[in-house]
C-alpha cells in the first residue's frame, strides 16, 4: 500500500499536466501559412538579409505581406523568381544585372601617412584621421567588405592590396556598398564593362602626388566618347551608363590608366 499511493500520485499528477500542455501546445501553437512555405521553398535559403529581411522566412512573409517584392533577393535563381511571382500572381519583371565594382586603383601604390596597428578594420582606421594612406579617398586594403561578403565574392590581392570581386559569384547583394567607409563600391551593370578606378576628388596635381593610378580630370575620356557617355564632374570622371556602348575609346586616352574595362 505504501508503494502504490506515491505510484497513483504520480500516475494523476503525470495526467494532469498531460492534459495542460496538450491544450497549452494547441492554444499557444503558431500556424505557418502553407503559402509562406510555397515560397520558402523557392527561395536560395541564404539567410543573407541583403533583402532587408532578417531571413528567407521573414522574406516570404514581406512577400505576403506586400512589404517587399521578390526582385530584392540578390541570391534565388530568376526561374526560382518567376515560380514565385506565379505564387503571388504577380507578373515578373526582370531587372538588369549589376555586378559589385570597387573604384580605387591605390592600394599598394599609395604611401601611408603613418603607421596603423589598431583594429584590422577599414571602419576603425577610417576613424583615425581617415586612415592611415596619404589618398583621403581611397582604399584601406584592411579587407572588411571581404570578411562581410556572405558570398567569398571578395577576396584580397596581398600584391595589389585591393580587393578583388568574383564576378562569378557576386550576387550584387550590396553588402560591400554598405560596409565600406570610403564607399569604394558601386553595383553596376553587368553588360557595361568599362568603369573609373578611382574616387577620388582632389585636383589632378593632388591625385598624382599621393597616387599614380587616380584620375586627373584631363577630360580626354570625355572629349573622345563618341556618345557622350562620360562627364568629368567634380574632378572625376563618370559613366552615363544609359548612354554607354562599351566602345572602349576613353580607355585608349586615360593617361593614368584609371579608365578600366572589366572581365
Amino acid at each position: 500500500m505504501e508503494i502504490i499511493i506515491p505510484v497513483l500520485t504520480l500516475s494523476i499528477l503525470g495526467l494532469i499536466f498531460g492534459v495542460g500542455l496538450a491544450i497549452a501546445a494547441k492554444k499557444l501553437c503558431v500556424t505557418t501559412d502553407p503559402k509562406v512555405e510555397a515560397i520558402f521553398a523557392h527561395l536560395a535559403g541564404a539567410n543573407c538579409g541583403a533583402c532587408g529581411k532578417a531571413g528567407c522566412i521573414a522574406f516570404a512573409e514581406g512577400l505576403i505581406n506586400g512589404e517587399c517584392t521578390v526582385d530584392k533577393c540578390p541570391v534565388t535563381e530568376l526561374g526560382e523568381k518567376s515560380e514565385i511571382a506565379k505564387l503571388l500572381g504577380h507578373d515578373m519583371h526582370t531587372k538588369v544585372k549589376t555586378v559589385a565594382v570597387l573604384h580605387c586603383g591605390g592600394g599598394n601604390k599609395v604611401k601611408d601617412k603613418f603607421k596603423y596597428n589598431g583594429i584590422k578594420d577599414c571602419n576603425a582606421a577610417s576613424l583615425l584621421q581617415g586612415g592611415q594612406k596619404s589618398c583621403v579617398y581611397g582604399c584601406l586594403s584592411l579587407a572588411s567588405c571581404a570578411k562581410e561578403c556572405p558570398f567569398d565574392a571578395i577576396n584580397m590581392n596581398e600584391e595589389t592590396g585591393l580587393p578583388e570581386v568574383d564576378e562569378a559569384k557576386c550576387t550584387s547583394c550590396g553588402k560591400c556598398v554598405a560596409i565600406c567607409p570610403k564607399k569604394l563600391f558601386s553595383l553596376e551593370p553587368v553588360d557595361k564593362k568599362y568603369y573609373t578606378n578611382c574616387s577620388s576628388l582632389d585636383f589632378g596635381r593632388a591625385v598624382l602626388d599621393v597616387c599614380p593610378a587616380g584620375c586627373i580630370a584631363c577630360h580626354k575620356c570625355e572629349k573622345s566618347c563618341p556618345v557622350s557617355a562620360i562627364k568629368v564632374v567634380n574632378n572625376l570622371a563618370v559613366f552615363d551608363y544609359a548612354k554607354c556602348q562599351n566602345m572602349g575609346e576613353c580607355l585608349k586616352v586615360c593617361p593614368t590608366k584609371c579608365i578600366i574595362k572589366r572581365g
